[in-house]
């Protein structure tokens, strides 16, 4: 079980994951030991998967950003499985879940440098993984709300 403390832990590294064992237990009013001793234990627990560096996708020229509904022809536990392991591997892949209560099976967030980028992943690599049966295209005008950190509260 977590408490007050753990959860601020959580709530500070999610936006400022590289910030010092000392700062962070100033911040939360412990000391620097029993601090580290709560993160080891978050990060022991699997509550804290690990970190990472957060991008700018336009200042590397990723310009592009759609959702894909993607449909499959057939329902089967294989149809899946490989869906699943190839769309694993396409880095233009940021997310992509196994969806109901739609038209479609998967919905993906993907990001890429410009139409041209797009039509390669739609056409060379996405239509052709067997069993993919439609696909429909959603691309982002503006992000209204982006953000990593999950509510601990």
């Amino acid at each position: 079980m977590i408490d007050k403390y753990d959860k601020r832990i959580l709530e500070i590294l999610q936006h400022e994951g590289r910030i010092s064992n000392q700062e962070l237990a100033d911040r939360i009013g412990l000391s620097p030991s029993p601090c580290l001793r709560r993160v080891r234990a978050l990060e022991d627990s699997g509550i804290i998967e690990g970190y990472c560096a957060l991008l700018d996708a336009k200042k590397l020229g990723l310009n592009l950003m759609a959702f894909l509904s993607i449909s499959l022809d057939r329902h089967t536990p294989e149809r899946f499985a490989n869906f699943d392991a190839i769309v694993t591997d396409l880095p233009e892949v940021l997310e992509c879940s196994l969806i109901t209560g739609r038209d479609a099976d998967y919905q993906l967030k993907v990001v890429v440098r410009d139409m041209d980028a797009y039509q390669h992943l739609l056409l060379n690599k996405l239509t052709r993984i067997e069993g993919v049966s439609g696909v429909h295209s959603s691309f982002v005008l503006r992000q209204v709300v982006e953000r990593t950190a999950l509510p601990v509260a």
